[in-house]
């Protein structure tokens, strides 16, 4: 399959070529009115737990950085490990900041230090999706990312979060967020094709239901009842 074919599909197409003028004006609408909520305050790495040692690295975007709640404990990170913490002795440490595209990640990777983690788990791709990114560009930044992860951090379990529901953000306006709904399952469809051939990765894709509740007050971000199930579920999927 070529990787634009997933881009060409008819409705997809059509909606890009037909509304691409009013879908721009929407953007920059949404762009200069959103509501900008700050990062979550707190530690960005610490120590938690009893039992087998489990030493974790999570790292991205916005969300990864716990936009949408205001502690750390409330976010993707601090609820993570204190749901791994209840069987494990945990090390975690977040590496995250908003506005991230997976270019931009690749960057903070490299500038790491060389470190052993056992699990990894990544969120990136809603602004690799609004920044209009190539399905190109995304392949190849996915394949160096995991390459980098891989051989930077000594073969980590490495659990790429799938691109949300974007259609669903009620912070977007229509027909805005159905179009990067398009885009984001496309890019999703992508990274599980990317990976499928390496071992130590795979994709996670969040179940809930994405209602009022699961949005924070931008309606774009994850509430903390949103984290408690991302948190959850990707511990569930790292140590199976």
């Amino acid at each position: 399959m070529k990787i634009e074919a997933l881009f060409k599909q008819a409705p997809y197409y059509i909606a890009t070529v037909v509304l691409m003028p009013f879908l721009l004006i929407q953007a920059y609408w949404a762009r200069f009115n959103a509501l900008e909520l700050p990062e979550a305050l707190g530690e960005r790495s610490g120590y938690s737990g009893t039992g087998s040692s489990v030493n974790i690295l999570i790292i991205g975007d916005s969300a990864a950085a716990g936009v949408g709640v205001d502690e750390q404990k409330d976010a993707l990170a601090g609820q993570l490990a204190s749901i791994l913490a209840i069987k494990h002795r945990v090390s975690w440490q977040l590496v995250a900041s908003t506005g991230f595209t997976s270019a931009d990640l690749i960057k903070k990777i490299k500038a790491l230090p060389v470190q052993t983690f056992d699990y990894v788990l990544v969120s990136v791709g809603v602004n690799d999706t609004t920044h209009l990114n190539s399905a190109t560009e995304w392949v190849s930044s996915i394949d160096i990312m995991t390459n980098l992860l891989a051989t930077k951090f000594d073969d980590p379990k490495v659990l790429l979060t799938a691109i949300p529901p974007m259609h669903l953000f009620t912070g977007l306006p229509q027909p805005l967020r159905w179009w990067l709904g398009m885009r984001a399952k496309g890019l999703n469809k992508l990274m599980t094709i990317s990976v499928e051939d390496k071992n130590q990765c795979s994709v996670l894709t969040v179940t809930s239901p994405l209602t009022p509740e699961y949005l924070a007050d931008d309606g774009i971000h994850p509430s903390k009842l949103a984290y408690r199930v991302w948190a959850k579920q990707a511990a569930e999927a790292l140590i199976d």
